[in-house]
């Protein structure tokens, strides 16, 4: 087993600029909590450490996009996070802020340490100034065109498109996101790590001492350090982070990169005073959970930021995730193309853990998954309902029916009782290996099989046969399904707690601590079980439709958004224009054409005539909610036969940008057959 005393786990700060989505869950802090709930189960000394990111460039856009405040910012999204988060069961130990008083102070007093140590060196640079706004750009605050895929719209860091890294000189066109205006170079001072120093350390710590480390991670550093690591600036031109505490700094502050991590330790020092032990004693364990785009920073820049500053101890383990993408789509904030955290808590009451199990049975582990709301119904209707529910359904129900719901005792045993008994213990080494290796999906099936045990063992006993010939036999049977219950409400803990409490309640037993797992006789003869209700319930497919049919539309709204206006057509002369003749008319009767889906016969008080016309808005209006509105109507288009119907005219309507009609009408009403101008 370990040789540490104590465990220190570390998930990733979300950016406070929007809310949690089930990426953010599956990469980071669903298997965080899991491995923090089984290291208490032991009996370990745990400290979860979680809290939001509030500094850097997203955060400042979302406020000049809003109209408000970085601070009102982070204070609305910290809020809805940390709530998020709560509800959801996530064990955080301390839930902190990197804007937070003892976060500056302790970044501040980590930069001045290296700074007064000559770990940084100084380098003049040139970047991107707005000349209008009178302020440097950092790499987010400048857009142009890709230079690899030509995509318009690439960040001076990033382009969203293609996925290529980029510094902002590389873009074509740059433009200033604050004022729209072409950029100029303009030399500034920065402080730099000089990561190119510790390339030779770090190729032993990694490449030769972690060798364990999982393939995406270990594969990720060696790919950067076999590039060759050059000098990273640890401070920004920017009015929103912490402020580089020194002479000659004014209007910088410490790169987000540089001050969140530290995040951690400011977070650990507002848990307890003792947190040194946690941060600089070598028998504690770091683990940090981290998705594979933040590899980088925790396993080369972070620890060399440690290793600069000398007194702290390195993570034993990155257990980085691969990403999860929704319904075949990349999750984006900015698309909205997500399931956030607290409107499924809003709206699948009490379902959290099943949100959990299917996150964890679909980890993207080893590589990107996909989440869609048809696995997400299956996971919950064939696994969670018809297994392990329906197995803890049966054990109990029938412990009611047959003994009032009072344990029976342990009788005469033979070999498949004790073969089922053993394998609890079997199991139970497989899951601590599985737990042990950062392996939370196979930990979770094997888990699982404990149910499929409990539900085989009862399928092939038959005690509702056997009970009416042997019944001692039958009392036998219903005690091993009991303490195969029992033994779930442990082994099933850290992966689902919600449902493991309300078992205990069932089961009228104490939380256990995983020492006890394995035990045959959890429930002892003679112990009074509680009635039982349904663990687990099905998850209807209209309830999947709705929350499909939502993606859909937001999906159909971020195509609208992006939809650019058709150009103009070609030049008409004035004489040709006056020769339409636009009137205001008044609908006086409407009805869909029969055997059509878009037709409706409208007549039409024109304020020359009464006139049919037949017009295609049959999708979009029904026809008793247009009777009495005002429109515009060319009268003079030469009529023409719809479905054999004679359409005198054409109502004008304006297509939006996702295909809908919307009726041209005056702002106030006019008399029928006024002339539109």
């Amino acid at each position: 087993m370990s040789q540490y005393k104590r465990t220190l786990i570390t998930s990733a700060l979300p950016y406070a600029n929007g809310p949690v989505h089930i990426g953010h869950l599956a990469g980071v802090y669903v298997p965080a909590d899991i491995y923090a709930r089984y290291l208490r189960m032991k009996g370990e000394d745990v400290l979860f450490i979680g809290g939001s990111d509030e500094h850097g460039v997203p955060i400042t856009l979302k406020a000049k996009n809003e109209g408000v405040t970085p601070q009102d910012i982070v204070d609305k999204y910290h809020g809805i996070i940390k709530e998020s988060f709560a509800k959801f069961g996530i064990s955080f130990d301390v839930y902190s802020r990197t804007s937070s008083p003892v976060h500056h102070e302790t970044a501040s007093e980590f930069f001045k340490t290296l700074y007064e140590n000559g770990k940084f060196v100084e380098q003049t640079s040139e970047q991107y100034y707005d000349e209008e706004n009178k302020q440097f750009l950092a790499d987010r605050y400048i857009v142009g065109t890709c230079p690899k895929c030509s995509f318009e719209k690439a960040y001076g860091d990033q382009c969203e498109s293609c996925g290529t890294s980029l510094s902002p000189t590389e873009l074509i066109n740059p433009k200033s996101m604050i004022s729209g205006n072409t950029p100029v170079l303009k030399e500034t001072k920065h402080w730099y790590l000089p990561l190119d120093q510790y390339e030779p350390w770090l190729k032993e710590w990694i490449l030769e001492g972690h060798k364990e480390w999982k393939s995406n991670v270990y594969g990720q550093c060696k790919s950067w350090i076999d590039s060759g690591l050059q000098p990273r600036a640890v401070t920004r031109d920017l009015n929103w982070g912490v402020p580089v505490p020194v002479e000659g700094a004014e209007g910088k502050v410490l790169y987000v990169w540089f001050d969140a991590p530290i995040g951690y330790i400011s977070a650990t020092k507002e848990c307890t005073p003792d947190w040194e032990k946690y941060w600089k004693d070598p028998e504690c364990k770091m683990v940090h959970f981290i998705g594979k785009d933040n590899i980088v920073f925790h396993c080369i820049i972070f620890p060399s930021m440690l290793k600069a500053e000398g007194s702290y101890i390195l993570p034993e383990n990155v257990p980085a995730n691969e990403f999860l993408n929704l319904e075949g789509d990349k999750i984006s904030t900015s698309r909205n193309w997500a399931v956030w955290l607290h409107e499924y808590l809003d709206e699948f009451p009490g379902k959290e853990d099943v949100l959990k199990y299917t996150l964890t049975a679909n980890a993207p582990e080893t590589k990107d998954n996909d989440f869609t709301w048809k696995d997400f119904q299956a996971r919950n209707n064939n696994e969670l309902v018809a297994v392990l529910g329906n197995f803890v359904n049966r054990a109990l129900v029938l412990t009611q029916k047959y003994y009032k719901g009072i344990v029976p005792a342990l009788g005469k045993t033979n070999d498949v009782d004790q073969a089922t008994l053993a394998d609890i213990a079997k199991l139970k080494a497989d899951v601590e290996k599985s737990l042990e290796n950062y392996r939370f999906r196979e930990a979770l099936k094997l888990a699982m099989d404990l149910a499929r045990l409990g539900n085989k063992y009862l399928a092939d006993e038959e005690p509702w046969k056997v009970v009416k010939t042997d019944p001692e036999r039958v009392k036998t049977v219903m005690n091993i399904c009991l303490q195969i219950t029992a033994n779930l409400t442990v082994m099933l803990d850290p992966f689902l707690p919600f449902s493991m409490e309300k078992l205990r309640g069932f089961l009228n037993m104490e939380q256990l601590p995983w020492s006890e797992l394995g035990r045959t006789d959890l429930l002892a003869e003679g112990h009074q079980t509680n009635k039982p209700e349904l663990l687990f319930e099905k998850i209807e497919d209209a309830t999947i439709d709705a929350q499909v049919q939502k993606l859909l539309d937001t999906k159909k709204a971020n195509e609208a958004a992006a939809a650019v206006a058709k150009p103009a057509k070609e030049n008409c002369s004035f004489d040709d224009f006056m020769k339409m003749d636009i009137r205001t008319g008044t609908i006086l009767e409407a009805e869909p054409v029969a055997k059509t889906k878009k037709l409706m016969k409208l007549l039409v008080d024109t304020g020359i005539d009464k006139r049919t016309v037949v017009s295609g808005i049959a999708e979009y209006y029904k026809a008793e909610e247009i009777i009495g509105k005002q429109v515009s109507i060319l009268v003079n288009l030469e009529p023409r036969k719809l479905r054999g119907i004679e359409s005198q005219g054409m109502i004008l309507m304006a297509e939006d940008a996702d295909g809908s009609l919307k009726f041209v009408s005056p702002e106030a009403q006019v008399k029928n057959g006024s002339e539109v101008r």
